[in-house]
């Protein structure tokens, strides 16, 4: 009973629309009818401002983050916890995507990632956080950070398993999988954009 809640909660968390409820609060549009038609921060700054922007991507932190440390304390030193602990952080992840409120159509999922990994692995986010900023400082392109930052979070997994033992290697790594799935499944049509050159670049 206990890890279905846990999901079921991670979920309802992740699906909270910060970015839409704070364009709809600003100026009474609907984000998804606007730019890249995503609820992130990315495109809530292009459409509310930077202020907004940055607000959204705290709040969406936050989300992930809140549901993997909720997940933490309900499952301490049940058998199997972390495996349910990651799976809260792709059912965070999926809320943000495909949230039930707004007929499924979410964001890209990245800062709900962020708050997620924060907790799960903080050394591997803080290196695929500096392959964002080095991929967006040299192409401008925000959605190519988030897809080579998202990729190689399951890699840089691996790496420190190589170096030495990752704790629940094997839940944290298929957890990072999924979540770098999702990511880039949710950048598929900015993927489409970067192979024809109609990409919109940041600043």
């Amino acid at each position: 009973m206990k890890p279905a809640l846990v999901l079921l909660q991670a979920y309802l968390l992740g699906s909270i629309p910060f970015g839409y409820l704070l364009v709809r609060l600003l100026s009474g549009s609907d984000i998804r009818e606007s730019g890249s038609g995503g609820t992130g921060a990315t495109n809530v700054s292009r459409k509310a401002g930077k202020g907004a922007g940055v607000a959204t991507l705290l709040l969406d932190a936050l989300k992930g983050f809140a549901a993997v440390l909720i997940a933490q304390r309900i499952l301490d030193g049940s058998s199997d916890s972390f495996c349910f602990v990651g799976g809260a952080a792709i059912a965070a992840l999926l809320g943000h995507i495909f949230p039930v409120w707004l007929r499924f159509r979410g964001g890209k999922g990245v800062a709900t990632a962020i708050g997620a990994f924060l907790v799960l692995d903080a050394v591997a986010l803080a290196i695929a956080g500096l392959i964002f900023l080095l991929v967006v400082a040299l192409t401008r392109y925000v959605s190519l950070g988030s897809i080579l930052a998202a990729a190689s979070l399951p890699i840089l997994i691996l790496v420190q398993q190589v170096i030495g033992p990752v704790p629940n290697f094997e839940s944290l790594i298929f957890t990072a999988t999924v979540a770098a799935a999702l990511i880039i499944f949710a950048h598929r049509a900015n993927i489409g954009r970067l192979l024809t050159g109609s990409e919109s670049k940041f600043g």
